[in-house]
């Protein structure tokens, strides 16, 4: 007997607070699959009889939904609901109003749908990824980390170098209005989905699939209306530096309201920051991940090759790259974001954290994308394991070669102690800390089981080398209270270990360089031909001055300097490198909140930061954003007057919070000469 239904309530405000969605807002149902939610039916005449009242159920997803795909399910009403598959029960029927319990299969499609009932009551709703269902592959017993990796709408992502990691707070805002359908739009607008609309949403039951799917499209390398355009030039004409991002939803936003164009542009941070955000939106729990040191291995030999002249000088021939900086790189996102999930499709024991790289590097089956590949299989050097496991082994792994060049045209290996993937790091759970996540990639430098990895993964170059203990030794040394507007010294030092004098070439550098590896203008040189070291433990401390009135001009944005110390022994024609590079620091942005902070009060926030420089800052302005806090947008207050040197910029800029809880006020100060200054104040917002 089919029940005669009037009118229904989806009673959105019950379902998304238990769904872990209501932060999406309270006017549409979206739930997560395999957990049941619930539907108010109120009945015309009759009521609900049980054993005898019938319902025909339907839910459908994507253009072309067919049962054999799992994109159109067909059950009834059961005794009780199952939630190994889609199902329908009645909870408490209570005379003209029916409680119907609806759950939907835990490796069902996600993405929007429709639910008929007996073919002619029609209602949508969004499924998601369910990271609370045991029976979901992307399932996490963890409160914490579920508050953390799937429901935090703000993070930091570390910066800087392995010597001096920067935190950046950065707004993943997944929850702020129109971001969930821009995620959905992101699935709907790659080529794959275009091709065979079916299959494609019939993939996206798989989290493998979505993961890499969504791998491709945050980069716009394969002109496939994919979200961020990088660069990695000096300037930004047609676009905005990539510094300026303050968080994903601007981004977001501006792909979906210009029709997919690709937005202007983005580097290694803020790819992995976006895929971070689209991903927790659709459910799956995600990080990012930064590595200090990241190689960039372009023919597969886990070998990065450079070659010096004897001025220090590189030749910028060949295409391997250490990222951050080119050829020793600071940091580079390796993956990073990393994503949670059971991997069905590997040997047990692979499950858990898989790095993916949305960054346009290198193609993969045919498009710009990388992984996921378990970070297991990484530290085992298990390179065979889907998906682009030489890749992602070679970031944290490869090996850098520095090769002399003379000039009669004799070449000769120089000894450097650089490594590859250093301080694998990531924002600690719970805490604004880092965390030193590298041995969750590799083992200890020289220990029995790293070489049982190299020696899996066929690293000759790491099996080949010997502990080197070279008679000459050089290293860099820096002075203390090193900051932008500042002069200061760094000094190399070279230390003579044999019981011979040596007479020695040194050839002391500095150079600005770039996040994108670009190897900048000198700010500092030194060439001694004849560097006396006396036999014995012999030392020279050889002071090289940076001045402002030189780096001011030749710095860019990330505010990074190269030292280079090469050492030449005339006796044996040997060469020793050191390398460092220094972060200058920023001034700090110092933020008070006034007044007391309350949902839908208003507040404002107090911005001081005072001028470092030996120079007037023009064009000074303040911006704000923060997830719950700023409605989804940021807020600009622009400075009137130029700023002296010493004097300070202040500002008040109002906001309105609109959620309770523990959220990130994020903060940005632009000008002419500091280029963007970051801060950011944790705000706990009362009800």
């Amino acid at each position: 007997m089919a029940l005669d239904i009037s009118t229904w309530d989806l009673a959105c405000r019950f379902n998304n607070t238990d769904h872990h969605t209501e932060l999406n807002g309270m006017d549409r149902l979206i739930v997560r699959r395999g957990q049941a939610f619930t539907i108010n039916l109120y009945l015309n005449s009759g009521s609900y009889q049980p054993g005898y009242s019938q319902l025909h159920i339907t839910a459908e997803t994507g253009p072309q939904p067919e049962e054999q795909y799992g994109t159109r399910a067909v059950f009834g009403l059961s005794d009780e609901i199952d939630d190994t598959r889609w199902s329908a029960a009645v909870s408490s029927p209570t005379g003209d109003t029916v409680c119907l319990s609806v759950c939907a299969a835990p490796d069902a499609p996600i993405g929007r749908y429709v639910l008929t009932l007996d073919g002619r009551i029609q209602f949508d709703f969004i499924l998601l990824f369910n990271p609370w269902c045991p029976r979901d592959v992307v399932y996490i017993d963890s409160e914490e980390k579920l508050a953390e990796y799937v429901l935090a709408q703000d993070g930091i992502i570390f910066r800087g170098n392995a010597e001096y990691p920067v935190p950046i707070a950065w707004y993943f805002g997944q929850f702020e209005e129109g971001i969930l359908d821009a995620c959905l739009r992101i699935l709907d607008m790659n080529p794959k989905h275009s091709r065979n609309p079916g299959k494609d949403c019939s993939g996206r039951r798989n989290v493998i699939y979505v993961t890499r799917v969504l791998s491709a499209m945050i980069n716009s390398n394969d002109r496939d209306y994919g979200v961020l355009e990088g660069c990695w030039k000096d300037t930004f004409d047609g676009g905005v530096s990539p510094m300026s991002w303050r968080g994903s939803v601007q981004i977001l936003r501006t792909w979906s309201s210009t029709s997919c164009l690709p937005v202007r542009f983005g580097q290694c941070w803020v790819f992995a920051a976006v895929a971070c955000t689209v991903s927790r939106a659709l459910g799956i729990p995600c990080r990012v991940v930064t590595n200090f040191y990241s190689a960039h291995d372009t023919n597969s030999n886990l070998v990065i090759e450079r070659y010096l002249n004897e001025k220090g000088e590189i030749d910028s021939s060949t295409r391997d790259m250490i990222w951050y900086e080119e050829p020793l790189c600071k940091c580079h996102c390796i993956g990073h974001s990393t994503s949670w999930m059971t991997r069905p499709d590997l040997p047990p024991g692979f499950d858990g954290w898989q790095a993916s790289d949305p960054t346009p590097q290198e193609k993969s089956e045919g498009v710009f994308c990388c992984g996921p590949v378990p970070v297991r299989a990484i530290k085992e050097g298990e390179l065979t394991f889907k998906y682009d496991a030489p890749f992602v082994f070679a970031e944290v792994n490869a090996d850098l070669v520095h090769i002399l060049k003379y000039n009669d045209g004799s070449t000769r290996k120089i000894v450097n102690d650089q490594k590859v993937g250093q301080k694998i790091s990531t924002k600690s759970v719970g805490r604004d800390e880092r965390e030193d996540i590298t041995h969750l990639y590799k083992y200890p430098e020289g220990s029995a089981e790293e070489r049982q990895v190299f020696e899996k993964a066929n690293h000759q170059n790491k099996l080949q080398q010997q502990q080197a203990n070279p008679g000459l030794q050089i290293t860099i040394k820096l002075s203390t209270g090193i900051r932008k507007g500042c002069d200061f010294d760094v000094f190399a030092i070279v230390t003579n270990n044999t019981e011979e004098d040596k007479k020695c070439r040194l050839v002391f550098a500095s150079r600005a360089v770039s996040y994108n590896g670009v190897i900048g203008r000198e700010c500092g040189f030194k060439d001694l031909l004849n560097v006396a070291l006396a036999p014995g433990g012999g030392e020279r401390k050889v002071p090289l001055k940076l001045n402002y009135s030189k780096y001011c001009t030749n710095l860019t944005e990330d505010n990074l300097i190269r030292l280079g110390a090469l050492l030449i022994d005339y006796s044996t024609k040997e060469a020793m490198m050191a390398m460092r590079d220094i972060v200058l620091d920023d001034p700090e942005i110092k933020i008070r909140i006034l007044g007391e902070p309350k949902e839908k009060r208003k507040l404002a926030a107090e911005l001081t930061l005072q001028n470092p420089l030996p120079e007037t800052l023009q064009g000074c302005c303040f911006t704000i954003e923060g997830a719950n806090l700023t409605g989804g947008s940021s807020i600009t207050e622009k400075l009137e007057s130029p700023i002296e040197p010493g004097q300070e910029a202040k500002v008040k800029i109002y906001f309105t919070p609109t959620q309770s809880g523990l959220r990130k006020l994020v903060v940005d100060f632009d000008s002419n000469k500091l280029g963007h200054v970051r801060g950011y104040k944790n705000v706990i917002i009362g009800k």
